[in-house]
């Protein structure tokens, strides 16, 4: 199976991309298909052995639209001055129709030339002619109905196709009667009505496409921290180059003020780099040489030159804008809920105004009368802002995450965040920063301390563990020589093995004795060490431990606080670790976890998660992403505090790519707020529906309340962009909250008010 984001063109509304992934779903080959409207794009995986690209984009043909190719960045263009010179011209247009068709209503002075009474000829022809040019102005709408129809996926523009054309023949009709001498039926002409219908639904879809760009708004920022030039060294000669002519292994030079073109590493010269914008971090950081750069970054007071090494669509920057896009291409269960009532929502529709227009007719009404109610149900039951009312706020959501560094892999995420009343914690690298140096040595042997740390930090060295970089620190402070190190060996969960100078040496917690059958006589020194929160290395020379160091870690800012919040708002927390029960007691009594379960393998880890989720709790677990990986896997949210330049773990849903634990608070209040929204979107989506529908068929006409095409027109069109003001609101709102809380204020709750 293959995977493929199209971008389509010629989606509208809701009903329009509905229609367009039923047909695509339809299709042999096709194993699932997602279209999104607020991003204009399809994401359909596929078997590439039956189906290629050109066969998927016959298939978005066929349903009525058209297909730009694959996916690749995110326009935000705004209203052209073309389409917006043509909008212009046609609201004119539609005043002066108004005007001639109706003024004489309402006592407006009428054109002598266009009296319906004295030149009836000259006044059909004028509404006929100005009619013409709004079936070709909303052209688009009556192909796209018509499509939809005949490939058995009728969505809006079918209904205001219907009634546009229904109105359009009766209004014939009529002009036919008066032609044959039946004068009257001058005053049942309905052209009017058909082209101000049109529009209205192109000044919704006008207003529609304004507020969706502003959705994607907060995704595009990413995308211009790059800058669109940087300068290469070729040959000890400057450059000025484009991004797309950058090649790895390029020297690229960054001066004072600059941003970082692309991700790489320094091979000349030390600065501060800000890049608080994949981080969080505010304050510049340190870098010398060996030290990696990202894309995005700026230059704060060093000359640099470094080694380009992951440019175009491996950059973090890329990576972090197609997991976004990617995340918005997924559906959230309430989004599937909102498609199929959608979905079954306009045969209904067109099923009712029906049995109203052939009920009018028993009744013994006029046939104008029967066929005027026909066309108002049809156009005041558009379901554009039932199906706005999900992704609108989902896509919102999402860029706000990403923006504050929270990266969500799939849209679903944001509605079950909300869910969550347990949150296993990983220690090392999780609610501590993976920072470590060695605290103390406890040494059994006749050898210099020195000697055993450097043994073990060689070792260390071939080793990806947390733990390897205080020994790496310790041997570039104390300039110590790496020794040779052979038959290297990592041992899931226990340690290394290892030789060193032809003796074999053994690295690791107390598992690795048991493992290995070596006595272990120094249990009360491991348990004294641990009291103080060190991590225990046993060192093993030949079968005999010849030392155990102790290792510190250093807690995460706000871990305390962020797990004091958590507990008040009754989501239970946990440490889960391969550490010792007593290192992870300590630190777990210092940060307020009540619940430690120690000495876990990484296999056991994920047995722990399924065990958790069996006793009915819905649980978060919070890794490093690399040996928690199974157990990230296993939960039901899983979230990597990551470093930024590796976004792109398979294993969790959410990275965190500020390493700040406080970003766990703001997903589940995103997330709260998020199911909120939608919600009132869908309520008022439903509400108006349920209100507009018999008022329309004429229920509420004995009391003196009815509607025409033309206002039923412009209710629509009201419907949905109160729809789109809620879900911009929830932007809005999230902005003026101020949604990345400092954790300072946490004793909000003394007030007994809640920050989730």
């Amino acid at each position: 199976m293959k995977k493929i984001i199209l971008s389509i063109d010629g989606m509208t509304c809701s009903a329009c991309s509905n229609g367009l992934e039923k047909y695509l779903n339809k299709q042999n080959g096709v194993k699932e298909a997602v279209v999104n409207l607020v991003m204009a794009n399809a994401s359909i995986e596929y078997d590439e052995k039956l189906l290629t690209v050109e066969n998927l984009e016959e298939f978005v043909k066929q349903a009525g639209f058209k297909s730009l190719g694959e996916f690749k960045e995110i326009k935000i263009e705004g209203k052209n001055k073309k389409e917006k010179i043509k909008f212009i011209i046609f609201t004119i247009l539609a005043i002066l129709l108004m005007y001639i068709s109706m003024g004489h209503m309402i006592n407006l002075p009428t054109i002598p030339l266009l009296d319906p009474h004295i030149n009836s000829t000259n006044y059909m022809i004028c509404l006929l002619l100005f009619t013409l040019a709004f079936l070709w102005y909303g052209f688009d709408i009556l192909k796209n109905g018509y499509k939809n129809l005949i490939h058995g996926t009728p969505n809006m523009d079918t209904l205001v196709g219907i009634g546009v054309i229904a109105s359009l023949s009766y209004s014939l009709y009529s002009m036919y009667m008066v032609f044959s001498g039946n004068k009257h039926m001058v005053m049942n002409l309905y052209f009017e009505s058909a082209a101000i219908v049109i529009y209205f639904i192109k000044l919704g879809r006008y207003i529609d496409g304004i507020s969706k760009d502003k959705t994607k708004e907060a995704i595009q920022k990413l995308v211009k921290i790059t800058p669109n030039t940087a300068i290469v060294k070729i040959d000890g000669v400057e450059k000025e180059v484009t991004l797309d002519e950058i090649h790895k292994g390029d020297i690229v030079v960054a001066r004072p003020g600059d941003k970082i073109a692309v991700d790489g590493e320094i091979i000349t010269g030390k600065t501060h780099l800000d890049e608080s914008f994949i981080t969080g971090e505010s304050k510049p950081v340190a870098k010398e040489i060996g030290s990696s750069v990202i894309a995005g970054s700026i230059n704060y007071d060093g000359y640099i030159e470094y080694k380009a090494e992951r440019i175009g669509k491996e950059s973090t920057i890329s990576e972090i804008v197609k997991l976004v896009v990617e995340a918005s291409n997924t559906k959230a269960p309430i989004a599937k809920v909102a498609d199929k009532v959608s979905g079954v929502f306009v045969p209904v529709v067109i099923i009712i105004s029906i049995i109203s227009f052939f009920i009018y007719l028993i009744l013994g009404e006029p046939i104008e009368i029967a066929l005027t109610t026909f066309v108002t149900v049809l156009v005041v039951a558009c379901p554009c802002s039932l199906g706005l009312a999900t992704p609108l706020a989902i896509v919102i959501s999402e860029g706000l995450c990403a923006q504050k560094g929270i990266l969500v892999k799939k849209s679903e995420i944001l509605e079950n965040a909300q869910k969550v009343n347990t949150i296993v914690f990983d220690k090392t690298g999780t609610l501590t920063y993976g920072k470590l140096k060695i605290s103390k040595v406890i040494n059994y042997s006749n050898m210099e301390v020195n000697t055993i740390l450097q043994t073990v930090a060689s070792i260390e060295s071939k080793s990806t563990h947390p733990i390897g970089k205080a020994f790496a620190d310790y041997i570039e402070e104390n300039n110590l020589k790496v020794l040779d190190v052979s038959n290297f060996e990592n041992i899931a969960g226990l340690g290394i093995k290892a030789e060193v100078e032809n003796n074999e040496i053994l690295l690791g917690n107390s598992k690795i004795l048991s493992k290995y059958e070596i006595k272990n006589n120094h249990e009360e020194d491991e348990k004294n060490l641990a009291k103080d929160g060190n991590s225990i290395v046993y060192v093993v020379q030949n079968k005999e431990i010849i030392a155990i160091i102790g290792i510190n870690d250093i807690l995460r800012e706000n871990a305390k606080e962020v797990i004091s919040i958590l507990n008040k708002n009754k989501i239970e927390t946990i440490m889960l670790t391969g550490d010792n029960k007593e290192t992870a007691e300590k630190i777990a009594n210092d940060i307020g976890i009540t619940k430690v379960i120690a000495n876990v393998m990484p296999s056991e880890k994920s047995e722990t998660i399924k065990n958790l989720k069996n006793e009915n709790k819905f649980v978060m677990m919070c890794g490093d992403g690399i040996n928690d990986s199974p157990a990230l896997t296993a939960c039901d949210i899983g979230v990597s505090v990551n470093s930024g330049t590796d976004i792109a773990m398979d294993a969790s849903n959410v990275i965190l790519t500020s390493n700040d634990l406080q970003s766990i608070v703001n997903l589940i209040n995103i997330s709260k707020r998020t199911i909120r929204n939608i919600k009132q979107n869908l309520f008022w989506a439903f509400f108006y529906n349920s209100l507009m529908i018999p008022i329309a068929i004429g229920v509420l006409k004995p009391i003196g309340i009815s509607i025409n095409p033309m206002f039923a027109s412009l209710a629509m069109v009201l419907s949905s962009i109160t729809v789109i003001l809620n879900a911009l609101r929830l932007k809005e709102l999230m902005v003026n909250k101020n949604l990345n809380w400092r954790i300072k204020n946490y004793n909000i709750f003394n007030n007994k008010r809640e920050i989730l």
